[in-house]
């Protein structure tokens, strides 16, 4: 979407009319009103939180081990390794999704808010290696020679130096996972169950024609998906400089 289409929709979801034309007839708040007595909707937003940061929990977990290992380890097969953690950012969503949903499918599991969230989880696993390995290549490992030189062992060194210098990384990893499991649609529509998440309620709504109600509640995660990004990057700029 072109900054021109963001402008016409977030400009329409004050249009005092139900139906679209140009220009707008209008302006009104009426549709951001209606937002927050719709009970459908606002289950929707709640699901994607929660699936969002369970993929958060999911990646972190898995992801700064894995960088960690592609770091500072050598072992055989890394490289096979290191391309098969990186491989979802440059797979489609669509295969992302069909592969997690044939292996829900033959593990017997019931599709639900929590095989969303592990698809999510894993799918985004790429973006935290990738986030937190730029902070592990900038830490001075001098540190951790001389923590352990002084007699802490590998946890200790790692709760008291590794992870505190690191951390900038980790938290600007969990707001860029956040908002990219927010938004998914592809791996999410082969993964839920009976349960929609904000942007299938949207599409399933979209079925049914463009309203004022589906330009204001795009215009809100336009909005806070930006502010998210920004403090990503900010974080991101402030690790480079550091």
């Amino acid at each position: 979407m072109c900054s021109s289409d963001l402008v016409v929709l977030m400009v329409y979801s004050f249009n005092g009319e139900s139906v679209g034309g140009f220009p707008p007839h209008g302006w009104t708040v009426r549709w951001y009103q209606m937002l927050f007595v719709d009970n459908a909707l606002w289950l929707s937003v709640w699901n994607s939180v929660l699936v969002a940061a369970s993929a958060v929990a999911i990646s972190i977990l898995f992801g700064f081990p894995a960088a960690l290992a592609l770091q500072r380890t050598s072992f055989p097969g890394k490289i096979i390794f290191r391309r098969l953690v990186l491989l979802p950012l440059i797979l489609p969503g669509i295969i992302t999704g069909l592969s997690l949903l044939t292996f829900f499918v033959a593990a017997g599991a019931k599709l639900s808010l929590m095989t969303v969230a592990i698809g999510h989880g894993t799918a985004l696993i790429a973006v935290a290696v990738t986030e937190i390995s730029a902070g592990l290549q900038k830490l001075d490992m001098a540190q951790e020679e001389a923590s352990r030189d002084l007699g802490a062992g590998e946890w200790r060194t790692f709760w008291r130096v590794t992870l505190p210098n690191v951390r900038l990384s980790v938290i600007a990893a969990m707001l860029l996972i956040f908002t990219l499991s927010l938004d998914e649609i592809a791996v999410t529509f082969f993964l839920v169950g009976r349960e929609n998440t904000l942007p299938l309620e949207i599409w399933s709504r979209l079925r049914r024609g463009i309203t004022p109600e589906i330009n204001a509640v795009s215009t809100l995660i336009f909005c806070f998906s930006l502010v998210t990004i920004v403090l990503w990057y900010k974080l991101r700029k402030q690790r480079l400089e550091g």
